[in-house]
């Protein structure tokens, strides 16, 4: 007969339940607490879905040393501002809203990070489900029509980047922007 579970015990079943799905999933578990980042507009704490990941230009940064907020609009094929200016030491949160019908994304990130994640995504053509599981790193969000999430980085060093939709054909159209480090 099954012993009903209560308060500690569910606790521990549901951390055992989701370790066995993110092993058959072939996922690492991130530790609880870990704060890389948090999708405040939904109330999500993304730090159980995507590693820590440093890039030369910075890392994910914590919510709660944020030194700015930057607004940034997905619309048709452009981002709304096209360029922005951060210092090398600044905690930003970017609150990114698609304000077109169409799915976007937003990644930060180097020609060469950007190029490589263009690749991945195109093999997901077409395929919604698979674009918005592919969103694991710490450095982009998938967002479809109407959505807004949102991005809190550390910029590690002086240097240019882009901000890019990397969705198939976006970034080719020229939905990109740049961040100047100063």
């Amino acid at each position: 007969m099954p012993v009903p579970l209560s308060g500690r015990g569910v606790a521990v079943a549901a951390l055992g339940v989701l370790a066995a799905l993110a092993a058959a999933a072939n996922l690492t578990p991130v530790a609880a607490g870990s704060n890389q980042g948090q999708d405040a507009m939904h109330g999500h704490d993304m730090s159980t879905m995507h590693q820590p990941e440093t890039f030369w230009f910075g890392a994910p940064g914590k919510l709660a040393e944020v030194d700015r907020t930057i607004r940034v609009k997905a619309i048709d094929i452009a981002f709304d501002p096209p360029a922005v200016e951060v210092k090398a030491g600044e905690t930003m949160r970017f609150i990114v809203t698609n304000a077109s019908e169409v799915e976007h994304e937003f990644t930060l990130g180097d020609a060469k990070t950007q190029e490589e994640h263009r690749a991945e995504m195109a093999g997901m053509t077409g395929d919604v489900a698979a674009m918005r599981l592919n969103h694991h790193d710490a450095n982009t969000v998938f967002l479809e029509g109407g959505e807004t999430r949102e991005i809190v980085w550390r910029f590690a060093k002086a240097g240019q980047i882009e901000f890019a939709c990397n969705v198939p054909g976006h970034y080719e159209s020229g939905m990109k922007g740049t961040i100047a480090i100063r």
